[in-house]
């Protein structure tokens, strides 16, 4: 079973930083088109930005010149660099492949606020 672990999440000011981290157990991790989510208490949970295995990369508009993702092959892992955060960037963030698999990890939570 695919285990996805994320991390880095916290408390931050508007206007501050955060890099979330995603180590992901699965052999054919290369091969895969990664993406970031998100959810809030109550909606559904978004898709934020994604990456494939060749790089091309692609964002919702909300978080285009904010969020920057990135992935590292040799250690399975998945990134997403905040910058320029809001309070509405506030939600719990998860990784998955684009095509999600059937389990997810727990998550890290980001909370925006002054």
């Amino acid at each position: 079973q695919v285990q996805l672990v994320e991390s880095g999440g916290g408390l931050v000011q508007p206007g501050g930083s955060l890099r979330l981290s995603c180590v992901v157990s699965v052999s054919d991790f290369s091969a895969n088109a990664m993406g970031w989510y998100r959810q809030v208490p109550g909606m559904q949970r978004e898709f934020v930005a994604g990456i494939t295995s060749r790089g091309k990369i692609n964002y919702i508009d909300s978080v285009k010149g904010r969020f920057t993702i990135s992935r590292d092959n040799a250690w399975n892992t998945v990134y997403l660099q905040m910058n320029s955060l809001k309070p509405e960037d506030t939600a719990v963030y998860y990784c998955n492949r684009v095509v999600p698999y059937q389990n997810w990890g727990q998550g890290t939570r980001v909370t925006v606020s002054s």
